[in-house]
């Protein structure tokens, strides 16, 4: 099924509503849980094997681990298995948490991946996601696919951590690995996500010892930008 295909396959237009995840809506400022999941998601992205080591066996004492689990998880979206499978073994020999025998918040159905791929990524674009949907297919009909299956349906639309807080450790993980036009789109998921801008910017700053310098400054004049202009991707 391809973006147009999947947008009216629903006469009625509820195509995208029967999965809405859950926004941030009480997160009016970064409490020091979330600051730290933000730090992880960033060097599972980008640090070395030590320095994941170093900061999961410290994250371990201030984050529940089902959060940890699920910015290991999403991590493969935007660096790769590699990370993942790395921080996923890093975590489990420092915890000594064994996996858990079922995987409770799974989206395995097809169609369901398809409906709440398309429902989560509307709520991060909003009033963009038409548009993202047509620029993403006209690159590759396979891209827009796996961009609402696997992405944001299979992944980012699991029930075990909020919508708001995967957008903030996806602004991290695009962040350290310098993806500005990722960036630049999940500075503003994370505002439609629910998210509050005095978060976002803390978030930023929490961020800035493990950015060089000038990635720091450019991207403080691109959250200038996103709190006064639209964007897509």
């Amino acid at each position: 099924m391809n973006a147009a295909e999947l947008r009216s396959n629903d006469p009625s237009g509820d195509a995208v509503v029967p999965h809405t995840p859950s926004p941030v809506d009480t997160l009016i400022a970064l409490d020091a849980e979330t600051a730290m999941l933000v730090r992880v998601a960033a060097v599972l992205a980008g640090g070395t094997e030590g320095e994941v080591r170093t900061l999961l066996t410290e994250a371990q004492l201030d984050v529940r681990a089902l959060w940890i689990e699920e910015v290991i998880l999403q991590t493969y979206l935007f660096a790769g298995f590699p990370r993942a499978l790395n921080g996923m073994r890093e975590w489990r020999r420092i915890t000594g948490r064994p996996a858990p025998a079922i995987d409770l918040h799974a989206i395995d159905d097809h169609t369901a991946q398809q409906l709440r791929g398309a429902a989560t990524c509307a709520v991060v674009y909003g009033a963009w996601y038409d548009r993202l949907r047509d620029h993403i297919a006209a690159l590759h009909p396979a891209l827009d696919r796996w961009m609402i299956e696997e992405g944001y349906g299979k992944v980012l639309s699991r029930g075990a951590l909020d919508l708001g807080r995967r957008e903030l450790c996806i602004v991290a993980a695009c962040a350290i690995s310098r993806q500005d036009r990722q960036l630049h789109a999940h500075l503003h998921g994370a505002l439609n996500a629910g998210v509050t801008a005095p978060v976002i910017a803390a978030a930023l700053d929490v961020l800035a010892p493990m950015l060089h310098a000038e990635d720091h400054e450019r991207y403080g004049a691109l959250w200038a930008r996103v709190q006064g202009t639209p964007g897509t991707d």
